[in-house]
Parts: structure tokens; sequence; C-alpha cells
């Protein structure tokens, strides 16, 4: 997003990229001996400093701009342009400042608008990037990448119907968008809206959305919820084939037992119920309080009651087990060994060059 506001679009950027580096380099000498004796201009440290910009030196561009915003001629530009250094190079806050600080003169100047509510976004700050593009979106109001930024926005700090009426407003982007899509789905689901089941069908059969596993999970909540059960079934599936490696947020462990979960309280018959929720478990499914759960739930047939019991008890062994295997070995480890004397203090730096690496 951030590339398409600060890049130049033209096919010619390249040529055009080439042309000023030839340019600046058969200029530089003449250009740093009037620098020297103070015969430069404003506008010749600025294009100094875009030179050096487009070669990717940073943070000789930042001298030289910084040299050129003195002037009022060049002000704006060069604080603009150490705005997108500053957002080039990760400082984020830096780089809000500088857009914020062309906003005192110029409320209404829709770069550094753009700028800044995009940098407020990267930096955490959600509340004022909400405020940044309410303005934006007075100017611009048919801005469909600003619309979905400002709508993600308000999705983050829970302004679930706000989020939804901004969405909205870009109607072909709901039609074309996969991702504008997905937010409105999520925030219906978010509201408890019986429309976010339809929404999440549409995205799924539109674009990627049967590769992701997220999606696809949350497609097969919303069905769950809704009371379409063999529905979601079909989508706990989907999302388990799709899941190609665990993340931080998604895995494939949960996911089977969601399916488990269903199979054992929509259909208690069936006894994929609980060779789904063995297999979960043998893959990595630990959270015992979710099983307790399933084992109270009275949909739950008194067969398939003992059975989760058994395997609630067994998790719960093994997860003692587990506990007092690790305690074990943390005491084997802190015990000194007689006449060690001064050898144990290398011991030490070992076993932490030793985790590093483990971390590593």
């Amino acid at each position: 997003m951030i590339n398409t506001i600060f890049r130049l679009k033209s096919p010619l950027k390249f040529r055009f990229k080439i042309f000023a580096l030839l340019l600046f380099v058969s200029l530089f000498p003449f250009l740093i001996s009037c620098a020297s004796s103070g015969a430069v201009s404003a506008e010749e440290y600025f294009s100094i400093g875009m030179a050096y910009y487009d070669m990717g030196k940073y943070a000789d561009a930042e001298q030289w701009l910084n040299r050129a915003k003195a002037s009022d001629k060049t002000m704006v530009a060069s604080e603009y342009n150490l705005g997108r250094i500053a957002f080039e190079t990760g400082r984020y806050e830096e780089a809000a400042v500088h857009f914020e600080n062309i906003l005192k003169q110029d409320p209404q100047n829709v770069m550094a608008l753009k700028g800044a509510a995009y940098s407020r976004i990267k930096n955490g700050d959600l509340d004022k990037a909400e405020t940044l593009y309410n303005r934006l979106l007075v100017l611009i109001p048919e801005s469909v990448d600003d619309g979905y930024n400002y709508a993600l926005v308000l999705y983050s700090l829970k302004k679930y119907e706000n989020c939804e009426e901004v969405l909205d407003k870009y109607p072909y982007a709901l039609e074309t968008n996969d991702a504008s899509l997905l937010l409105l789905a999520r925030t219906q689901k978010a509201q408890n809206k019986v429309e976010a089941v339809d929404t999440y069908a549409k995205w799924a059969t539109a674009g990627t959305g049967q590769t992701d596993p997220q999606g696809l999970y949350e497609y097969a909540q919303a069905l769950d919820a809704a009371g379409f059960y063999a529905r979601a079934l079909e989508q706990y599936k989907a999302a388990i084939n799709a899941l190609t490696a665990d993340t931080d947020t998604l895995k494939k462990s949960k996911l089977r037992f969601e399916e488990a979960r269903l199979l054992l309280t929509a259909d208690p018959d069936n006894s994929d119920g609980l060779t789904e929720l063995n297999t979960s478990i043998t893959e990595g499914f630990s959270d015992t309080a979710a099983v307790q759960a399933l084992l109270d739930d009275n949909r739950i047939s008194a067969a398939n009651q003992d059975e989760i019991r058994k395997i609630l008890s067994d998790m719960v062994n093994n997860s003692n087990n587990a506990s007092t295997d690790s305690s074990s070995t943390d005491n084997s480890g802190s015990t000194d060994n007689n006449g060690s004397g001064g050898s144990s203090g290398d011991n030490s730096d070992q076993n932490q060059q030793a985790d590093q690496q483990a971390g590593q």
C-alpha cells in the first residue's frame, strides 16, 4: 500500500531514474564545490538529496534534504521526502511527524495525509490513523485503497458497525476484491450477523478463498454458529487441507479438534468424531479445558462421554508427567559437582551458549 502511495507509477520511471543518476554524477563535483563555497541554493540541496534518495543512500539524502528544508521554496517537498526516508527505514513515528508537520501548514495535503495515516498504522497508533483517514476520505471519498485501510483501522478498534458502513460505500470493491470481502465477512461475524455466512460464501468461491485456511476456519465457525453443521464440517475439512504448515494463530490439531467437536455434538452416532479427536491430540492438541467443555456438553452420547473422559484423563496425566520430567531436568542441571571449583562458571557459559544456539 505505502509503495503505491510513494512510488512513481510511470512506465518511464526506470529510464528517468537512470537519467537522474547520470545527471547527478556529472554535476556532483560542481554542486559539492558550490556547497563548500556557500553558493548552492535550496533547490540544489534538494536535488542532491533526491539523487542520493534514488541511489538508496538515505543517510546522505537526509543530510541534504534537511538543508533544503530551511528554505520556504523547498520546505514542504523536503519534509515529505524526509518522511518517505523515515518510513522506508522503519522509523514510523518519525515518518508520521514529518508528514504531520506538513499538515500543520497545509491541512488538506492529500499525500501528507496518506503518508501520516499509513505511518500511524505501522506504529500502532490506530486512534490517530482513524482521525487521519477520516480527514483524507472527506477530500478523496472515491479512493478504494484508503477506504479499505480506514475500514481495517475501524475493525482493529472493534468499531464493527462503522467498519461495515465504510466498506458498503465501495460495492464494486466488494465484488472484485477478496480482501475487502473477507473484511466485511469478519466485521459481520463480529456483530453476530447471519449475513456473515453469505459473505464468507462469496469470498470462499472467489479468488484465493480456497487457499486461505484462516478465512476458511472463520467461515466454518460462522456456519457452525448458524446451525449449518454439514456445511461447517466441509469448511473445517477445507481449512485442514489448506493449512500446509502450522502458524502462530492457527494449528492443524486445533482444526481437527473443531471438526471432532462438531461431529461428536451434531452427529453423536458417527464414530469419526472420536477418531478425529484422537488424531488432534496425537498431532499436538493439548487444551484440556476445551476437552472438558466438550465432555460437559449435554449433546454428547453416554458412550462417547466415557471415551472422552479416558482421553481427558490421559491428557492430564501426560501433562503432569511432562511437568515432572521438566522439573527433574532443571534440578539435575542446577546440581553442583563436588570439587568443581571455578569450572562451574565455564559450564554455565557453555550452557548459555547452547541455549542461544538452540534459540537460533
